[in-house]
């Protein structure tokens, strides 16, 4: 059994790291409604693109452009989304899998053919010790999401896959829902399913950073459940006039929408991650107040034991004497 002094010295080690995870926690939650805020900014924009966007489908079934165009795969680049920094759950773990799952599916490429643009550290170390040479250092990205960095990422492949560089572009990342729901996400950028990518799932929480059991629980209940009613119900009667034509216009449209999807996905994995980092952070806190109340109970017992002891040494010596 350890002595009063060992158990002493462990309930210190254990305050310790629960004021440490506490803080990261607070640290967290406060980088995760900044992010919130950000997301919050960009929407009206993404939907009034999406709106556009779908006005122009509506009123021409053959919509086409060099964007939406499939053709066969022989080179395919990877958007991967992950972050710096670790001490996030499973956030960058799970990134990785998905990575491999998708490296494996386009094994008979060979590795020559895969391109892999890593958005964060993690997954950049991850590309190194796999033999894939990046596509580029995106580590900044991971901390400040950036705009224009995103529109250059997003020109860049863009221009491949119009030159026939590469026939096939993917983006993994973490589709922020709510605090306590991160859903990973694998789809496909290039070439744009624009039926497809109009009904991606905009249910979002951004008003609380607050994870509950409770609440955790009601997002497990509602599963993947997405009401689309408030937008696809929408009558598309907009009437607008096209200068030249609509081709040009679609031309102009489809890239912008192209450049909105990454930074999307960027803003979505950043905010992932701090609310995996701050879910992580309570859990850790929580435990240490578990294992807190469990070593005073028995420092309490110990040191009963003691007196106890102590007591008995006492009566005895009196007793022979």
């Amino acid at each position: 059994m350890p002595s009063l002094k060992e158990i002493k010295g462990r309930i210190a080690s254990v305050n310790n790291t629960r004021k440490i995870t506490s803080a990261m926690k607070m640290v967290a939650s406060s980088k995760l409604h900044h992010a919130q805020v950000m997301i919050e900014n960009m929407l009206p924009y993404e939907e009034m693109i999406e709106r556009i966007l779908k006005t122009f489908i509506a009123s021409e079934v053959d919509a086409r452009n060099v964007f939406t165009e499939s053709r066969p795969v022989k080179r395919v680049a990877l958007v991967v989304f992950s972050s710096n920094s670790s001490l996030c759950g499973g956030f960058n773990t799970n990134i990785i899998k998905q990575m491999l799952s998708a490296i494996d599916d386009y094994s008979h490429l060979g590795k020559e053919n895969i391109i892999i643009y890593p958005i964060g550290r993690k997954v950049s170390e991850k590309v190194a010790k796999l033999g894939f040479k990046p596509a580029g250092d995106f580590t900044d990205l991971a901390d400040k999401p950036n705009a224009s960095k995103c529109i250059e990422i997003a020109r860049e492949l863009g221009t491949m896959f119009r030159n026939g560089e590469v026939d096939k572009v993917e983006l993994i990342y973490h589709h922020f829902k709510s605090a306590g729901s991160q859903i990973m996400t694998r789809k496909t950028f290039l070439p744009i399913d624009i039926t497809s990518e109009l009904k991606r799932d905009h249910e979002r929480d951004l008003k609380t950073n607050i994870v509950t059991r409770q609440a955790q629980e009601y997002l497990r209940q509602r599963g993947t459940e997405v009401t689309e009613t408030d937008i696809s119900s929408k009558p598309l009667n907009d009437n607008y006039i096209v200068e030249p034509d609509l081709r040009t216009v679609l031309g102009r449209l489809i890239p912008k929408y192209a450049h909105l999807i990454i930074y999307t996905a960027l803003l979505d994995s950043n905010a992932s991650e701090h609310a995996a980092r701050m879910v992580a952070m309570q859990t850790a806190t929580d435990n240490a107040d578990e294992l807190l109340r469990e070593l005073n109970l028995q420092y309490n017992k110990s040191r009963q034991q003691a007196i106890t002891n102590e007591l008995l040494d006492i009566v005895g010596g009196s007793v022979n004497n």
